[in-house]
């Protein structure tokens, strides 16, 4: 009886070995799978991406006819003796995107001399587009760049750039004077904007064979009187009807040809080949 007490109790110990090894072995086994359920469960979720912001949409879809945006009478009073009454059209790709036209004449005063004067608008209008921003705020980059180039025009003097109410939604004129054709010039740059649309005006003028240069305060004053025509005009085109935003994207800037539509050039300038002449100090 003593010698078979201590031979069950190794053999209870012994089988007791199996138990606890296909516990530990499910134990493991469970607690396994529940981390793999629980990685499987977070990543296959797919994360919600933020939804981009749609650019607000471009009010103007059209641009007016440049050469008849600014009225008839204004053009006779600015420019008398135009050359072509209709004006010059500028060349442009995109009518759309892009145009100008400008006037200019000499008017002959007899043994007082002659007056030149020279007029030219110009409209660039911007679409809303989802990757570079909507057409107003195209339309105010340009606007800058615009008032940025007057400013800085070839020979000019006594530069000078004021903000202007009443003309679109912000305008600055700006006024220079410059020496070409052995005459003093006085000029005058009215760049404006209206919702998507920037508009360049451009008016200046010369005395010729001994008649006195036009007074800074005449050109501006012609200048901003078809400024606000030309804004006008702008409204006209489609009585302000919203376009919706492009969905693609492209540079309007890139549609026209021409390097400067917008100021025009001086080709039709009476002996516009001469270079700005030096004034002595």
């Amino acid at each position: 009886m003593h010698r078979s007490a201590p031979r069950l109790s190794r053999i209870l110990a012994c089988a007791a070995v199996p138990v606890m090894l296909v516990a530990v072995g499910c134990s493991s086994d469970s607690d396994s799978d529940s981390k793999k359920n629980a990685g499987s469960s977070s990543s296959g979720t797919p994360s919600a991406k933020p939804t981009e912001p749609t650019v607000e949409a471009a009010r103007f879809a059209d641009l007016p006819d440049p050469c008849a945006s600014i009225n008839k009478k204004t053009i006779k009073d600015l420019v008398p003796e135009a050359k072509k009454k209709n004006g010059t059209a500028g060349r442009s790709n995109d009518l759309a995107a892009r145009s100008s036209c400008s006037w200019n004449g000499l008017d002959d005063k007899g043994v007082d001399g002659s007056q030149y004067r020279w007029l030219d608008v110009g409209f660039t209008r911007f679409d809303s587009d989802q990757s570079l921003g909507s057409g107003a705020k195209r339309a105010t980059a340009e606007y800058a760049k615009q008032v940025t180039k007057a400013k800085a025009s070839e020979g000019a003097e006594k530069v000078a750039a004021e903000p202007t109410t009443g003309i679109g939604e912000e305008a600055t004129t700006v006024t220079y004077g410059l020496s070409k054709t052995d005459e003093d010039f006085a000029y005058a740059t009215v760049v404006a904007r209206t919702g998507n649309v920037v508009v360049t005006l451009t008016y200046n003028g010369a005395g010729y064979a001994g008649a006195k240069t036009p007074s800074s305060a005449s050109i501006v004053k012609g200048a901003q009187k078809a400024a606000k025509e030309a804004v006008a005009a702008v409204a006209e085109t489609d009585d302000a009807k919203v376009t919706p935003p492009a969905k693609g994207g492209s540079d309007d800037s890139k549609k026209d040809s021409t390097k400067d539509a917008a100021k025009g050039s001086d080709s039709d300038d009476p002996k516009s080949t001469a270079k700005p002449k030096a004034k002595s100090s």
